[in-house]
């Protein structure tokens, strides 16, 4: 996978946005970048960190409670503490800071259960081709994923909590065609979200949700 963009953006979804909004600017002190109305009532507040973008979505028609998805926690490399630092906010999402040289100049790490180590590792290594390996985690720029053992339940992807990560690429529709040749799952077809951005779904062995998007504001181009 060539990539847009050198970091891992986490989109998430919340039914309680004040509350959200609050702990994660002040608690969790990721910035916020801007308002993105998607349409159909859904609002996206974008939040940098570093590279990445955390996206806190919440929609006119509240999303529905479900089981948890396979992403776990998230952890974020924080200039503003001198050791790790667990933290639940609102929605009961896991979230950990942690000082920036004990995550080896990764600005996030993105934290999964899966129920197959091997599967995963086929996955991400091999068919998303992220370099690095299951015990390590593999990298996407400068963010990183890491895996451990779990029980993951069937998967939604619009519910409440972590559900999906995205990565940015220059050309969606080779990107998507080339993930289903090498045996990935579709999710969701390409599409154009107007003069935004082209993006598609596509889903991992657990059933995890993985947008591949292309973005005008980092391509220059949606053709």
């Amino acid at each position: 996978m060539i990539l847009a963009k050198p970091a891992l953006d986490v989109g998430l979804y919340t039914n309680n946005l004040d509350a959200m909004l609050a702990f994660w600017q002040e608690q969790a002190m990721v910035t916020f970048d801007e308002l993105l109305k998607v349409g159909g009532g859904l609002h996206q507040y974008r939040h940098s960190i570093a590279n990445s973008i955390l996206k806190i979505n919440h929609r006119r028609e509240p999303v529905p409670q479900s089981t948890p998805s396979g992403l776990s926690a998230l952890e974020i490399s924080s200039t503003a503490v001198d050791e790790s630092v667990e933290l639940i906010d609102p929605d009961g999402n896991e979230v950990i800071l942690t000082p920036a040289r004990f995550l080896e100049s990764a600005n996030l790490c993105l934290h999964m259960r899966t129920t197959n180590l091997d599967r995963s590792a086929h996955f991400y290594g091999s068919i998303l081709g992220l370099s690095g390996d299951i015990e390590q985690g593999f990298t996407v720029g400068d963010s990183r994923i890491k895996f451990s053992q779990g029980h993951v339940a069937p998967i939604e992807r619009t519910a409440v909590g972590y559900r999906y990560m995205t990565m940015q690429v220059f050309d969606v529709l080779a990107t998507h065609a080339s993930i289903l040749e090498l045996g990935g799952t579709e999710a969701m077809a390409p599409v154009r979200l107007g003069d935004v951005a082209y993006i598609s779904f596509v889903s991992d062995p657990d059933g995890n949700y993985i947008e591949i998007s292309q973005r005008k504001s980092l391509t220059g181009s949606l053709e």
